[in-house]
């Protein structure tokens, strides 16, 4: 089974590329190998099987990324680059609401 995410990279201040990776996107290797990456890599990669150190396998014909209003988790990780470094966003939790 395949553990999917979502890489976003904002383009501008309500727009985000949403980048598709098909598997392997669970959080102990998605950050380890994301770390030589860089957005505009992730953005030319358009969409991806599968992220490693030494590679992006991208899928071929790839489909565009989603262009969304702000980052939102699609599948089971979402991942993006904040402060010069790939991070893992987990949401909030409404607490009042569970």
């Amino acid at each position: 089974m395949s553990t999917r995410a979502q890489i976003a990279i904002q383009l501008g201040p309500e727009e985000w590329a949403h980048v598709y990776v098909h598997f392997d996107g669970y959080l102990a290797h998605m950050l380890p190998a994301l770390a030589r990456w860089k957005p505009k890599d992730i953005l030319t990669a358009i969409e991806i099987r599968q992220v490693t150190p030494a590679a992006l396998d991208c899928f071929s014909p790839p489909r565009d990324p989603r262009i969304l209003p702000r980052p939102t988790r699609e599948f089971a990780h979402l991942y993006m680059w904040i402060g010069c470094q790939w991070v893992v966003v987990e949401p909030q939790v409404d607490v009042a609401r569970v």
